[in-house]
């Protein structure tokens, strides 16, 4: 088992808050760590460069990200204080590479894409990659459908930074601060993750209208904001609390199921708004004729037990999270036609370990009776 640390501070100083950080990191496996997270809300943004610097210094990391954010756990605290410092580390990682993408014109490879694909090599090597995308720069379910297609014995971890407008987000690889597209951080190894959805819906489910880029402008024809608002209105005051911490948008991964509950969204966080359009900025395209659903994030509902369940091609299982699957089945024989690398690259890759695929072949013996039955 790789050994980590995690910790959290609330001090409303920087260099004092970086240094509680340090010292339970340093306190729990000393220093060389292969790769340090980093995480900084608040008044302490403005000094991530700082803080990495004396990370490295203290530390001495192969590899150290950071970013700044709105809220974050350490451990097993959680805050959405205005000012807080979390920090991640890990030991026995090997080699760890950070990289530094840009986005390219619509459509084309982002900048540095070159360098990830040559560093992941091998399609069906498993390894992870973490990545802190710009929401307002990056377009990250591009990358994620590359890496998909050219690698998909990878796991990817990570997230869309909160940022209200471009360049907002900082960006912390090694000694370089950046403003814009994301940073990667490539893994020799496949690592196990835990997801926990955390997330219900509420309100209605509604039907996109008009989007642009990032930005989801009408939701049945009307300003998303007004619809969120209007949700707001509607809710008890419970529920309104937990909305005003952070606002959650779901958007349908099967548009064939009559009904729609939790399991059945791709749940991404609104990270800001366009206030003269009444528009949403939620961190993806979300093309026009997608149904969608506001979610709560609630702690309790991470905790419940649920059983989904996910109809799919079996080679084509994109929208269903890495190490998230129990048991995979075909429900159809497999037959000479089918892509058998490609489908169990992506069966391997969304099923948990030791989990089971159940599947059937064509018995050679089939061929003896020409087609009439037995």
């Amino acid at each position: 088992m790789v050994p980590f640390a995690a910790a959290l501070s609330e001090h409303p100083e920087s260099a004092a808050a970086v240094g509680e950080c340090l010292g339970q990191l340093l306190d729990a496996h000393g220093p060389h760590p292969d790769l340090v997270l980093l995480f900084a809300a608040g008044v302490h943004g403005a000094r991530l460069p700082a803080m990495a610097g004396t990370a490295r210094a203290l530390l001495q990391p192969g590899a150290l990200a950071g970013v700044t954010a709105d809220a974050m756990i350490g451990g097993p605290r959680e805050s959405e204080a205005a000012a807080a410092v979390s920090m991640w580390a890990a030991w026995g990682l090997g080699e760890v590479t950070g990289i530094h993408l840009a986005a390219g014109s619509p459509g084309a490879e982002p900048f540095g894409w070159d360098r990830l694909h040559a560093r992941l090599g091998d399609p069906d090597a498993p390894r992870t990659v973490v990545v802190f995308a710009d929401p307002f720069t990056f377009p990250v379910d591009e990358l994620l459908e590359r890496l998909a297609q050219a690698h998909p014995a990878t796991i990817v971890v990570g997230g869309l930074c909160a940022g209200r407008r471009p360049g907002e987000v900082g960006f912390q690889l090694d000694g370089a601060l950046h403003h814009d597209g994301a940073v990667v951080v490539v893994l020799d190894d496949r690592i196990d993750t835990v997801v926990s959805q955390g997330c219900r819906p509420v309100g209605e489910p509604f039907t996109v209208t008009r989007s642009t880029g990032p930005v989801l402008d009408e939701l049945g024809s009307r300003p998303a904001l007004t619809r969120l608002q209007e949700l707001a209105l509607g809710l008890e005051a419970a529920d309104r609390a937990l909305l005003a911490r952070a606002v959650h948008l779901g958007r349908v991964v099967d548009e064939h199921l009559a009904e729609h509950g939790r399991g059945d969204f791709l749940v991404r966080q609104v990270v800001g708004t366009r206030t003269a359009s009444g528009g949403l900025v939620v961190g993806e395209h979300i093309p026009v004729g997608a149904t969608v659903q506001f979610h709560l994030r609630d702690a309790a509902t991470a905790h419940e037990v649920a059983v989904e369940f996910h109809e799919s091609d079996p080679a084509d299982l994109g929208a269903v999270m890495s190490t998230s699957v129990d048991i995979a089945v075909s429900v159809h024989q497999i037959g000479p036609d089918t892509d058998i690398a490609r489908l169990f690259r992506q069966v391997h890759r969304v099923l948990r370990p030791e989990a089971g695929f159940v599947f059937a072949l064509v018995h050679p013996a089939a061929a003896i009776f020409d087609g009439h039955d037995a």
